[in-house]
């Protein structure tokens, strides 16, 4: 029986260049949905899931990511003192949402080399690994659906979707055999092919159920030409020498760290709003009809 997975990894070190400016003095992972930090939607996935403890892969600068899941005595009191009781609860819930540890990465050596930072604080136990550019709409959350391949077949799960021809030198891209509907053992996993080289258009997206043996090999790989430590590498030894089953996510996946996810990650979680809904197809409708004039 495959033990249960109670751990997931965030890493949250990266610079957000693709969105700058605002991620010059923001962490890209506060930016809203909505009116929720992104990473709380993130950390909100995990609880659904049934994770019961949040590891965060920082780095200097962000420390507002981790504050943002810390008790704020000062704003507590300012909301208790002028009656906001809505708020005040809203706040406290957010600072008692999961236990978080944080682990400083501190060179940018890779997201390999930021998940094994997870190493000691992980152990000998399987673990979830989520992407915070990856905004995903989904009921049950992606995650759970995840840990439920896990818990089926035992074996690492990658989440992949397809994806146009032309956009495969994006992403990290398996091959292997579909053996169910949703469902593949993966073979090989190859990062960014060049165009026209890409062994199939089923790509990789960031959710991971990993078995701690992928630190070993995390510690064993080679870097890369930019002295990075790539996860990608350590997948296709994991598909090697284990298994690792790729999972056809249901829901739709929002690319956070590009303006237009970003935007249309907005318009998906406010239409699923009751109260923003209808003045938000309202005011969709209209636009179109204008610019259809």
């Amino acid at each position: 029986m495959s033990k249960k997975v109670r751990k997931a990894v965030i890493p949250v070190a990266g610079l957000g260049t693709r969105l700058l400016p605002v991620t010059k003095s923001v962490p890209k992972e506060l930016l809203p949905i909505v009116d929720v930090p992104a990473i709380q939607v993130i950390v909100e996935e995990c609880i659904a899931s049934g994770i019961e403890e949040v590891i965060f892969i920082t780095s200097r600068g962000k420390g507002q990511v981790e504050d943002h899941f810390d008790y704020s005595y000062e704003l507590e009191c300012h909301l208790a003192e002028r009656g906001k009781t809505h708020e005040l609860e809203t706040v406290r819930n957010i600072g008692g949402m999961i236990r978080t540890v944080a682990v400083r990465q501190k060179k940018p050596l890779g997201l390999g080399h930021a998940i094994l930072c997870a190493k000691d604080v992980v152990g000998d136990e399987p673990f979830l690994v989520l992407l915070p550019d990856d905004i995903i709409s989904a009921e049950p959350p992606c995650a759970r659906q995840m840990l439920d391949v896990y818990e089926q077949y035992g074996e690492g799960v990658v989440a992949v979707m397809e994806v146009p021809n032309d956009e495969t030198d994006r992403y990290g891209i398996v091959s292997g055999e579909q053996w169910s509907p949703g469902l593949w053992r993966v073979r090989t996993v190859v990062e960014k092919p060049g165009k026209g080289t890409a062994p199939s258009n089923q790509a990789v997206i960031g959710r991971y159920v990993l078995p701690p043996i992928i630190f070993d090999y995390l510690e064993e790989g080679q870097v890369d030409e930019t002295g990075e430590i790539q996860l990608t590498d350590a997948l296709g030894r994991l598909a090697r020498e284990r298994a690792l089953i790729g999972y056809e996510f249901q829901g739709r996946r929002h690319d956070i760290g590009d303006r237009i996810g970003l935007i249309t990650a907005n318009v998906a979680f406010a239409l699923n709003r009751p109260e923003l809904r209808p003045k938000l197809i309202e005011f969709l409708l209209a636009t179109a009809k204008e610019l259809g004039e």
